[in-house]
Parts: C-alpha cells; sequence; structure tokens
C-alpha cells in the first residue's frame, strides 16, 4: 500500500465492445480499479470477491472497474472470455501495458483506490488481503 498524488485520467476501450471508458467522468465517486490477467491464479481468487463487493455496492458511491492487462494476456479471447464468465463489473482493455505501468503496478491482481479528489489513496499488490481493500474502501466512505 502506498500513497500517490494524482490519478492518471486515462480512455480505453471496453473489453468486449468498440466504446470506451474515461476515467474522468467518475471523478468526484470512490473509484475502484482492479488490474487482473486472465492466466493468473492471484486474480482467479480475487475477482469472484470484488464482484460480490460490486454486487453490494452503492454505484452512485463507488465506481469499481476492472482493467485487463493486456500486455501480460496470452490471447484477447482468454481475457475475453474470463471477463464473460466471471466479471459483470466495467472491463476494459489496457493498451498493453500503458495504464498498468503508468501507475506503477508490480503484479496481477493490482487494486488501486482514487478517491473522490482524484487522488490515488490507496494501492495494493497481489498480496494484499481482501479485507484491507475493503478496510480502505470504506475509510473514503
Amino acid at each position: 500500500m502506498k500513497k500517490v498524488t494524482n490519478a492518471p485520467l486515462f480512455k480505453l476501450p471496453y473489453l468486449n465492445s468498440r466504446e470506451n471508458y474515461e476515467l474522468q467522468i467518475d471523478i468526484g465517486k470512490v473509484i475502484l480499479i482492479t488490474f487482473w490477467a486472465s492466466w493468473c491464479p492471484d486474480s482467479g481468487r480475487d475477482m469472484p470477491k470484488k464482484e460480490q463487493l460490486f454486487q453490494a455496492m452503492d454505484h452512485d458511491q463507488v465506481k469499481m472497474l476492472t482493467i485487463n492487462v493486456s500486455g501480460r494476456e496470452r490471447s484477447t479471447e482468454e481475457a475475453v472470455d474470463f471477463a464473460e464468465k466471471f466479471i459483470t463489473q466495467p472491463a476494459i482493455a489496457d493498451r498493453g501495458r500503458e495504464i498498468y505501468d503508468l501507475y506503477n503496478c508490480q503484479g496481477v491482481p493490482t487494486t488501486v483506490i482514487i478517491d473522490t479528489k482524484g487522488k490515488v489513496a490507496y494501492q495494493f499488490g497481489d498480496q494484499a488481503s481482501f479485507m484491507e481493500i475493503v478496510e480502505a474502501l470504506g475509510s473514503l466512505l
């Protein structure tokens, strides 16, 4: 977990459509981003828990989304299959590792929590417990 200043803004395509997602539109909400790859066992354990959280979350206060790190993915098809099977929250596709690197991620999954002012309040690596992430999220609500 480390403190950073302003969250880098980005515009990326959704994994399974031609539409784009733009981070700027959700500044004002608490934003939880999970960087993931379909082949990663830690992502496989993390995403179902994040999905339960997503289902229970007040979407007026919290925006949850996932970014598939295409630069660490075996194939786009595997990422799309994983997202269609396991993810109902928005799944967007990185341009290689561009946004992953911009956020100084060290592995997948990486969880980034952005506060309502657009600052990175928390960042968790692949060894963080789900409860640590939930507690950090709760501290901003």
